[in-house]
């Protein structure tokens, strides 16, 4: 007999680990969680959430080290972990990477060998990284480089694909590290993971997003949907995917971006306003 859909959404009894949740979605999703009924919550970030969290580990998402000493803290019987903290293109190329893709990556698998079967690991991702395809090659062979400074070198010696667009390369990592993780991760340990893929969000990082990709670009792209995206649309996405309302689905991106990629590829974007 299908759930109830109070007990699909609910957090109640959950374990769940939030990366980025002193400001923007990570806040938003920190005020969600509540809401849900969710009672053990830590949060990971270099800043102190001022939300309803239960816990909070500081740490450098940029650093191995501090990674670890943060899965150490965290201890284990996780049954949620959404990698949600990131930065903008404004940042040098070897960082964007550390944090959006390296750091997510080590959390995860630091995290992973202790979490509940029947968890679910949820990785905010963009729809900056939907041209995965096109290097898709080049981003399986980051991903089977296992060590950190090793996958640091891979990135430096790979600066003319990296450097121009080191937000966007990361998240195309992120979207591939999603599919491909899942495997292991389910199969392995049962745990699932899949990835929110956002729009343009109205969040204190919106002001790097401007600067890296342009005025012109962002107010393009939300003239071209139905408008910006607020934290909490993002938060209810992800919380979405760490319940049992999503239990069949594991390895996916979504996209929640009010229609724009959906616009975008069946050509149903005017591109004038980027002349």
């Amino acid at each position: 007999m299908p759930e109830s859909s109070s007990k699909l959404f609910n957090y109640a009894g959950k374990k769940v680990v939030l990366t980025g949740g002193a400001s923007g979605v990570g806040a938003a999703a920190v005020e969600l969680l509540a809401e849900a009924g969710c009672t053990d919550l830590t949060v990971i970030d270099r800043n102190e959430p001022t939300g309803a969290a239960t816990a909070y580990v500081a740490a450098d998402l940029s650093d191995p080290d501090s990674i670890d000493a943060a899965c150490e803290a965290i201890g284990g019987g996780t049954d949620v972990l959404f990698n949600n903290a990131g930065v903008a293109g404004v940042h040098p190329s070897d960082f964007v990477l550390r944090v959006n893709y390296l750091g997510l990556r080590r959390l995860s698998e630091g995290l992973l060998p202790t979490m509940n079967r029947g968890g679910a690991i949820v990785n905010t991702a963009s729809v900056a990284g939907q041209r995965w395809p096109q290097n898709l090659n080049e981003i399986l062979e980051l991903i089977a480089v296992d060590g950190w400074d090793e996958a640091l070198g891979w990135i430096a010696d790979h600066g003319e694909l990296v450097d121009p667009t080191p937000y966007e390369f990361s998240k195309e990592v992120a979207q591939v590290w999603t599919m491909y993780g899942s495997r292991r991760s389910y199969l392995d340990f049962g745990v699932r993971t899949n990835s929110v893929c956002p729009g343009v969000i109205d969040t204190p990082l919106l002001h790097d997003f401007r600067r890296h990709l342009t005025e012109k670009v962002i107010d393009w792209m939300v003239d071209q949907s139905a408008g910006i995206l607020t934290p909490a649309e993002i938060a209810a996405a992800l919380l979405m995917l760490g319940t049992d309302a999503s239990a069949a689905m594991n390895g996916h991106n979504l996209v929640v971006d009010h229609g724009f990629m959906g616009w975008f590829n069946t050509n149903q974007v005017d591109f004038a306003g980027l002349a």
